[in-house]
């Protein structure tokens, strides 16, 4: 029997007929979507980190009282350029009162109603409310707050059982890594975007002062994402969204949840951070010093001029002399850096100092301590030449000033009421402390004091 190729008995065009057809079939089936069952093009891992901490997202509203002197607010709207223009200029005048509400975000960190998020999301409020991701919504209390870190944790009142994410860790986050950030931009509660982590140790600058270790990525943060989580592909909590970076877009950081619970801790347990020392004091390293060190023309580092006895770094093995290059691993390239470094860290909480003494490179472990609060007496006679106390209608009386201090030589007496330290307002002494401690490695500092019924702006040069 002759059998005959099959192509062949098609090929008066049927073939192709049967061709179109299959394409056809394929093409239709392509539109509709994939099974809800298919664990590969759907159930993603960024859809399982979101339903796994997605109810645990809050939404935060703060309301706060503006006072103003200004008396003639209403005719500028209640601008707060003119209200700071006349609080700064008028002493006097009938206070005005308005409120303004500001949004962010936050996350339950735990079974007991704890929300951690940015200090900035509740600067200053007078009262805060939690919007839960399921519509409820609950007033909530100030636990703590550090400015310094830019964290604040608040507790929510009148609910038993609320779904929590506790803190992972992010000491193993690694660059490009996909991640997922929640939160509120805008007012649009529960919004989810996802990107990579674009890099890590990323420092920040604000103002004069500059903000390290961050964690940047490329996830979307916009106004209102401030104190949501950054999670990774498993939905483990590894950082708190803070900032962008102004005039760019993909560019946004997240504060390592390992700076935050240690923050955390500190705030449950005492309201705030308290202020830590190493018992050193230090000094930039300029180019007459880097010759007479016989230490390369770039150096970087603080050199360290005194180390109290008996204090956290003397019995760590830090001596006068030495050279702070790094701290856990992260370069310092001044002393300010290192102060600023400092003004994050916790009590208790362990540095690993690489320091060069001589032609040698050494390690010393320091752990921080609680600073003694006559030190700060200290500090602001030392660096302001000032012997400041508490006035009874707000500010530090100047009680006695330094011969050949900045403040005498820039006319400071005796009777004079310091109001402000470098836009601080000196409302008791704990605000006091923060001015004065994070005077250290500066050159300079901006008091804003009241002599007589007059408010001045003045420049000290700091010893």
């Amino acid at each position: 029997m002759n059998f005959r190729d099959p192509s062949r008995v098609w090929n008066g065009g049927k073939v192709r007929v049967v061709r179109i057809a299959l394409a056809t079939l394929v093409v239709v089936l392509g539109t509709f979507p994939a099974r809800a069952a298919d664990p590969f093009l759907r159930r993603t891992a960024a859809v399982r980190a979101v339903e796994k901490v997605g109810p645990s997202v809050v939404g935060i509203a703060t309301e706060e009282i503006v006072r103003t002197r200004s008396p003639f607010g209403s005719f500028f709207g209640n601008d707060p350029t003119f209200d700071r223009f006349f609080n700064d200029f008028f002493e006097r005048g009938q206070p005005q009162q308005r409120r303004r509400a500001n949004l962010g975000s936050g996350v339950l960190i735990d079974d007991r109603g704890h929300v951690l998020t940015n200090e900035h999301v509740i600067a200053r409020a007078s009262r805060v409310r939690v919007v839960l991701a399921d519509g409820r919504e609950l007033d909530a209390s100030i636990v703590g707050a550090d400015p310094n870190n830019d964290l604040a944790v608040l507790r929510v009142e009148g609910e038993d059982t609320l779904p929590f994410t506790p803190p992972g860790g992010s000491s193993d986050v690694m660059v490009g890594e996909p991640v997922i950030a929640i939160g509120n931009p805008f007012g649009l509660s529960n919004t989810v975007t996802t990107g990579v982590v674009s890099a890590t140790d990323r420092s920040l600058r604000a103002g004069d002062r500059t903000y390290h270790g961050f964690l940047q990525t490329d996830a979307a943060i916009n106004p209102g994402n401030s104190g949501g989580p950054l999670l990774n592909a498993h939905g483990d909590l590894i950082g708190i969204n803070t900032a962008i970076y102004q005039g760019a877009e993909g560019v946004g950081f997240a504060i390592p949840i390992e700076v935050a619970k240690r923050v955390v801790d500190e705030l449950i347990a005492h309201g705030e951070v308290v202020p830590v020392w190493l018992g050193l004091q230090f000094q930039e390293l300029d180019a007459r010093l880097r010759e007479a060190m016989d230490l390369p023309e770039r150096a970087g580092g603080a050199l360290v001029t005194h180390v109290s006895e008996g204090g956290p770094a003397a019995r760590g093995g830090v001596i006068r002399g030495d050279v702070v290059t790094r701290v856990d691993g992260r370069a310092v390239s001044s002393a300010r850096e290192f102060y600023e470094l400092l003004a994050r860290t916790v009590q208790g909480q362990a540095l690993a100092l690489t320091l060069l003494r001589g032609s040698e490179t050494r390690k010393a472990r320091v752990v921080a301590e609680e600073i003694p609060e006559a030190l700060v007496d200290e500090l602001a006679g030392s660096l302001l030449g000032l012997s400041l106390e508490p006035h009874p209608r707000g500010g530090f009386t100047v009680a006695a000033v330094r011969p050949g201090s900045g403040s005498a030589q820039i006319g400071l007496q005796q009777g004079d009421v310091v109001l402000r330290i470098n836009g601080l307002a000196l409302a008791d002494r704990d605000s006091l402390e923060r001015s004065v401690l994070d005077l250290r490695g500066r050159s300079r500092a901006i008091l804003v004091v009241r002599r007589g019924r007059g408010r001045y702006h003045v420049t000290i040069p700091l010893s």
